[in-house]
């Protein structure tokens, strides 16, 4: 079940699915509604009776000094990135504590939940922030099996960020802090969400794995 605010989006993505074999459905839903929240997870279990997977992924940035930056910009970053994160992990735990069977949540977090960045003062504390959430529930959930991680990426090629890899000089002095010599790309991302929903994390809650090419190991 896919979900975001953007009907086009998902009907493509949906499309894709199916048309690689796969299945899939999709229900447009706004990460910071709660009552939107409770509908899409409604959705899901009555379209597929139950929930075993859950993948948190939206988020968006605002870069400014923190002295021009607006209120309402820091407030929409915190809201999209952690209040978004947290509405779905409350109404997907409450499916999965009570199917009793376990589950895996994913969250995404950034590796610039590790690292300050100037101008980055609502980004860095919600990556942050959904960083903790994931060891907060990793010890909360313990008791249910149900597996709580997150994934820290460093930049990666998607529609928000093409411009970084468009901008030539941004892009090679990005390169400076990644020892693997180049950014990310959809393909590195899987195998990580792979792992993670699978038995092979059974053993693993609370952990932060960061995806970024050695970009926090300098």
């Amino acid at each position: 079940m896919a979900t975001a605010r953007t009907l086009s989006a998902l009907e493509l993505l949906v499309k894709e699915i199916r048309g690689d074999g796969g299945q899939a459905a999709f229900s447009v839903g706004d990460p910071v509604n709660h009552e939107d929240v409770k509908r899409v997870v409604k959705h899901t279990v009555d379209t597929y009776g139950g929930i075993d997977i859950l993948i948190t992924a939206a988020g968006i940035n605002k870069v400014k000094p923190i002295i021009e930056q607006s209120g309402g910009d820091w407030e929409e970053v915190m809201n999209v990135n952690v209040k978004g994160t947290y509405l779905f992990c409350k109404e997907v735990g409450k499916v999965m504590i009570s199917q009793g069977r376990g589950g895996k949540v994913i969250l995404v977090g950034s590796a610039r939940g590790h690292l300050g960045l100037a101008n980055y003062s609502a980004y860095s504390p919600s990556k942050g922030a959904v960083h903790l959430l994931a060891k907060t529930l990793g010890c909360e959930w313990g008791p249910h099996k149900i597996n709580v991680n997150a994934i820290a990426p460093t930049v990666f090629r998607t529609p928000l960020t093409q411009w970084m890899f468009d901008d030539n000089a941004f892009y090679l002095n990005f390169l400076k802090r990644i020892p693997m010599g180049r950014l990310g790309e959809p393909e590195d991302f899987i195998g990580t969400v792979i792992f993670l929903s699978s038995k092979a994390s059974d053993f693993m809650t609370g952990a932060i794995i960061n995806v970024d090419g050695g970009y926090t190991a300098m």
